[in-house]
């Protein structure tokens, strides 16, 4: 087959879908055999029009905080108590004064103890391949409700590298990586001058009409269309949404001034621009040594950027519409090792949610009196994805052919956890 006849796959699906809207006034709700919006949509569907996805790499300790534990498996500090009944762990005191915002899976489990992997199946939800690649949320919610700006990316990935973002979606669904948030968008202006970068970028056009011409495949659109997505963002005056010293000194404090808190204070001005999707990573819980220590940097760094992000969200009527979400690849294990840390223990972990239509003050789930093992209301990380697809408005059982033509749905098959929604 030639190159030229490969149409892509979702383009039939794309014009069936918009002549609906515009001929009938209605959407496609692939998967839902004919059922109204109103007969499938749940409490919560649709609610959060944003999502800040907070991934803790190297394994959090479950314990010592979201899931605290009395007795021989207590942690290094004591639990504390919140104003919604619960208690977390003893670094988690600015979060617990807004414990009414959040709930917390409890019961959360996986079969995956290795780092990379977990990490790599909590952000997709599926399990890692050398033969594809699968997206993330923010590629999910791109593919069924188009971009969420005209000039701005749909995704942004802060502190790491967009790896695994788009999978098998266009590059166009790619995460715009900023890696530091101080420095924000980094390269996005042309130290040549307006006239010179227009000479160059027309010069560039002529030499690829021809090959855009003759290989008139899905790819080469996809790379096109962002190509031109990134010149338009080169030009837009929307770029000043990267600039955090626009942010008064005294909020950036609070906050935190270390890459994490920054990157929690970009996300929330990344959300008032209209930008769909924004993760946050933050490194540093691999705890197999003096976990204590461990804690007291990147547990009250955590604390202290969360509970600061939660309070600028309600206070800006923004947490409705924004659905924020804390993971990790697994937990720690409940007994304290020999160099006084925790090793890998994905028998049972815990998750945070809010905003975005999930109640406050929210307990679901549990492990048992150890924090060893699932006492109750067992989650994967398919549930878990499927969970912020829900409350995105995605349909979550809707089958998507990859290009190399095998069937994929947001978080695998996962059922998404309906007791979190108010």
């Amino acid at each position: 087959m030639k190159l030229e006849n490969q149409l892509d796959p979702l383009s039939r699906r794309s014009f069936c879908e918009k002549w609906a809207k515009a001929s009938l006034g209605v959407t496609v709700l692939h998967g839902l055999g004919g059922q109204s919006f109103a007969e499938t949509s749940g409490p919560g569907f649709g609610k959060a029009k944003n999502v800040i996805f907070l991934q803790m790499i190297g394994g959090m300790s479950h314990i010592d905080t979201l899931d605290p534990k009395e007795g021989s498996t207590q942690g290094p500090v004591k639990p504390v108590s919140t104003k919604a009944g619960f208690q977390l762990g003893g670094t988690m005191q600015n979060l617990a004064k807004q414990a009414d915002k959040i709930s917390i899976i409890r019961s959360m489990t996986s079969k995956t103890g290795v780092h990379a992997s977990g990490q790599y199946l909590i952000r997709t939800g599926y399990e890692q391949r050398g033969t594809i690649q699968h997206p993330n949320i923010g590629a999910w919610a791109q593919n069924f409700l188009g971009a969420s700006h005209k000039t701005l990316p749909s995704s942004v990935c802060v502190n790491r590298q967009p790896n695994a973002g788009n999978g098998f979606f266009p590059a166009s669904y790619s995460p715009l990586p900023i890696l530091d948030p101080d420095a924000g968008l980094q390269y996005s202006r042309s130290d040549a001058g307006a006239d010179v970068m227009q000479k160059r970028l027309a010069m560039l056009d002529k030499l690829d009409a021809g090959f855009r011409e003759r290989f008139q495949t899905a790819g080469v659109k996809s790379y096109t269309e962002f190509y031109d997505k990134t010149v338009a963002i080169m030009s837009s005056t929307d770029l000043e949404a990267f600039r955090l010293d626009d942010e008064p000194e005294e909020l950036r404090e609070k906050y935190g001034r270390n890459k994490f808190g920054q990157g929690c204070l970009l996300a929330r001005r990344l959300v008032e621009k209209g930008i769909r999707y924004i993760e946050v990573a933050k490194g540093g819980w691999d705890m197999h040594n003096n976990i204590e220590e461990g804690l007291e940097e990147h547990g009250a760094e955590l604390d202290v950027a969360l509970a600061a992000l939660l309070e600028d969200l309600s206070q800006r009527g923004l947490l409705a519409s924004t659905l924020v979400v804390l993971c990790s690849e697994f937990g720690r294990g409940p007994r304290v090792n020999s160099n006084a840390g925790r090793d890998h223990h994905p028998k049972v972990f815990s998750t945070l949610f809010a905003g975005g239509g999930v109640k406050g003050g929210f307990i679901h789930g549990s492990s048992d009196k150890e924090g060893e093992a699932v006492a109750d209301k067992q989650v994967s990380p398919q549930d878990f994805l499927s969970t912020v697809g829900w409350s995105l408005g995605l349909p979550v059982d809707e089958v998507v052919m990859s290009p190399s033509n095998r069937p994929f749905t947001v978080g695998d098959k996962g059922k998404p956890v309906m007791e979190l929604f108010a």
